[in-house]
């Protein structure tokens, strides 16, 4: 079934040693690169001063901020960035729910994700889920785009982009060495290195490791909730001195092995044990490869005038198997196992009602293990897809004068192509003394048989106009997408046989995206900004379905004076169309796949920011941050009860998008050590628009604290304390149940400069 070539365990260990044992064996150098040496074709803003020079919204987080805390959970770095959303799933962020500006959170699948100014999601036209997620703790440095300044980071334009920046080659011989351990049995190192080898040749190793047992119990047999993850970068560059030529490749290989479930917790079991696992998700497990390989050409053709020419190709293979839900009939039939998903068995048992002819008390035992249960009675899923991510794109970049005005001119074109391949199994399994006991392996293809598709054409136009105080920023984008879908027989004596057509449906959508942002620079340290542009999401091959688009405002001031930067910006977008597509990690009674019209909505907010020095002439430093978000989102039409959304009222709320969130962060910062505190608040949300009883999750407020200590000029000791007051709340309800965040974790370490 492979299509991606696997590299064996001994091979994958011994780059392991290699990597370390260079790392380690290498003389002293100068300190890591700068934020000034990454390199701006994988860049958007390039540093924080860039950000703050946008005509629009646009955050930058850099190698400074990111080793306050040194997290290795990008859900807990984007917090950092006002207007970001999260829905908590694992607790790790492995696989997390991101949005920007209200748009829909699940699987981070309607926000442009980048590595290095790549498209990264497996399969970011047909299948976005983001059931791979780059490895936050090897990043150097994070980029969040909204507003118009996203225009040239589609297809996913009404939140906007998150670009993640990999470990940059540095000018000179350089690296580093970071281990850290902590409770669960947790590990993690992170070691690089790289620089200027001469004649214009540049390179980078780099290797990032993670493990843990869990932070949750499991019943039972008490076994592994935790993960493993392997991750390898190796980055070539020739640029010769003097030449206007530059040529780079990188290739990245992560493999993951995780003890992940979708299944959760009732309230009632949650409130005597929020970390505990029912032993019914014992044999569930996710295992991934990923693969990328990039290839960039840049010329400098004039000191005003470069072009860049970049081909990618990413492939993912992934199998998450775990129970998908129970048949008290013992039967296979399809439609019943959506019925008596664990969602709903969760649900019942919370409202006290039967389902599928068991009493609530018969669902529980069934949950604790109590209850033995009839052969073919539980299903189990082998979610196995693989997919590829691929194209080619070109960016031409001109800066230079224009009579009064100077401009910062981008064009770009891509064409990109993407593929999810699923081919899937049901097992049925029945709980006998608390364990599963395997009945029929069930026939490959039972479980889903089918290719979904996608080829894109994009090109947008962006120009930084400077004319006295002001900055104009016109922009206008282009989408071609052609999506199908072609699905097999997946029952019988030749399930699999992908020789045996079942249907097929396609979908071809063609889109103008203009926009514009406005600057005035009102002093030396204040600026007006504001935006609108139209926003677009792609949409499924579903036919009859609409793409999900949006018009989009946005109105603030920035202030940056002597350290302190400030900006309060107020967003709306008024949605023609949001739309909902059905995920297995939606929780919703509806066919994987299958996508609904939720008709006009409209999400409105305000973001603020303030970051300073409170001691700027003292001999040591106080940093403050202050990121506050608040976001209005409603439904503005009635719509009839659908399998996915539910039965919406004009006015009811679009799930998972909290109306208040509040990041407070200060620091002592002296010659040879540091502490951080950070407090986060987030408020409760609802999970279905109806927001009823068990459709909701708590607000929470998490504590975080860290230190270093400076033990000499290349030697840093530190330590970290996550959930600091033990909060135990609800973040979240689905996939299946309710899931806790991570309880109190400590977590100490060293990092070495080499």
């Amino acid at each position: 079934m492979s299509i991606i070539c696997c590299l064996d365990e001994r091979y994958r260990q011994a780059a392991s040693v290699v990597a370390a044992g260079l790392a380690l064996a290498v003389s002293p150098w100068p300190a890591f690169a700068t934020q000034q040496d990454i390199d701006e074709e994988i860049t958007v803003v390039g540093s924080q001063t860039g950000a703050q020079s946008v005509a629009g919204s646009a955050h930058f987080i850099g190698q400074e901020e990111l080793e306050k805390f040194s997290y290795p959970d990008i859900q807990r770095i984007v917090r950092e960035v006002p207007g970001v959303s999260i829905q908590v799933e694992d607790g790790y962020g492995l696989r997390p729910n991101i949005s920007i500006r209200g748009v829909a959170t699940e699987r981070s699948g309607r926000i442009t994700l980048l590595e290095d100014n790549v498209l990264i999601a497996p399969a970011p036209y047909s299948a976005p889920s983001a059931y791979y997620f780059p490895t936050a703790g090897r990043m150097y440095a994070f980029e969040v785009l909204k507003g118009p300044a996203a225009i040239t980071q589609g297809p996913y334009t009404i939140g906007g982009a998150l670009n993640m920046i990999s470990t940059p080659i540095p000018d000179e011989l350089q690296g580093m060495v970071m281990a850290e351990g902590g409770e669960d049995a947790t590990y993690r190192v992170h070691a690089h290195y790289g620089g200027e080898a001469g004649n214009g040749i540049g390179f980078l190793v780099e290797t990032h490791q993670w493990g843990s047992d869990g932070f949750q119990d499991l019943d039972n047999n008490g076994g592994d909730t935790g993960l493993r993850l392997e991750d390898y970068t190796l980055k070539l560059r020739y640029a010769p001195t003097g030449s206007r030529h530059q040529l780079d490749f990188k290739f990245q290989y992560a493999d993951q092995d995780s003890e992940q479930s979708y299944l959760g917790l009732t309230d009632a079991d949650f409130e005597r044990d929020a970390y505990r696992r029912y032993g019914v998700s014992e044999l569930d497990n996710i295992t991934t490869e990923h693969f990328q390989y990039i290839l960039r050409y840049r010329l400098a053709l004039t000191d005003e005038l470069n072009v860049s020419v970049t081909g990618y190709n990413n492939e993912h293979e992934r199998n998450w198997f775990k129970t998908e839900g129970l048949d008290a009939d013992g039967s296979e039939n399809a439609q019943e196992l959506s019925r008596t998903s664990w969602f709903n068995v969760i649900r019942a048992v919370n409202q006290g009602s039967s389902l599928g002819g068991l009493a609530p008390a018969e669902l529980q035992g069934i949950l604790d293990g109590t209850i033995d249960t009839a052969p073919g009675s539980i299903q189990v899923r082998s979610n196995a897809r693989e997919y590829f991510s691929r194209g080619i794109q070109v960016n031409l970049n001109w800066t230079g004068e224009l009579g009064p005005t100077r401009h910062n001119l981008e064009i770009g074109v891509r064409y990109h192509e993407d593929e999810e391949d699923r081919l899937q199994r049901n097992s049925s399994y029945h709980q006998e003394n608390g364990r599963l006991i395997l009945d029929d392996p069930g026939l490959l293809g039972n479980a889903g048989n089918r290719l979904q598709e996608a080829e894109a054409v994009s090109v947008h136009i962006y120009d930084q106009i400077e004319w006295g105080d002001w900055v104009f920023s016109p922009g206008i984008r282009y989408e071609d997408i052609d999506q199908k879908r072609t699905r097999w027989r997946d029952r019988g004596e030749q399930a699999g046989d992908r020789n045996i057509f079942r249907d097929s449906r396609n979908n071809k959508t063609e889109v103008w995206l203009p926009g514009m942002g406005v600057l005035y620079r009102i002093s030396d340290d204040l600026t007006l900004l504001a935006g609108v542009h139209k926003g677009f999401t792609a949409p499924s091959n579903s036919p009859g379905v609409k793409e999900e688009k949006a018009i989009n405002y946005e109105l603030g001031l920035r202030y940056v004076s002597n350290g302190l930067h400030a900006e309060v910006i107020g967003f709306m977008s008024d949605y023609d169309n949001i739309l909902g597509e059905c995920t297995s990690s939606s929780g919703a009674d509806c066919t994987v796949g299958d996508a609904f019209n939720g008709d006009a909505a409209t999400v409105a907010g305000v973001e603020a920011l303030l970051q300073t020095n409170l001691t700027p002439n003292r001999t040591f430093s106080t940093p403050l941050s202050f990121v506050y978000t608040y976001i209005d989102s409603e439904f503005d039409t009635d719509i009839a009860d659908t399998d996915f959304f539910g039965d919406v009222s004009k006015g009811d709320p679009i799930p998972y998008i909290p109306e208040h969130q509040l990041r407070i962060s200060a620091g002592i910062e002296q010659a040879r050590w540091n502490a951080y505190v950070s407090a986060n608040y987030v408020d409760e949300v609802c999970v279905r628009a109806s927001c009823g009883e068990f459709e909701r999750t708590d607000d929470t407020l998490t504590v975080d604290i860290a230190g270093h200590y400076l033990f000499n000029d290349r030697i840093t000791l530190f330590g970290r304390m996550e959930n600091v007051t033990g909060e135990e709340d609800i973040l979240g309800r689905h996939p299946y149940g309710a899931r806790p965040n991570k309880g109190r974790t400590v977590t100490g370490g060293v990092r070495i400069s080499l």
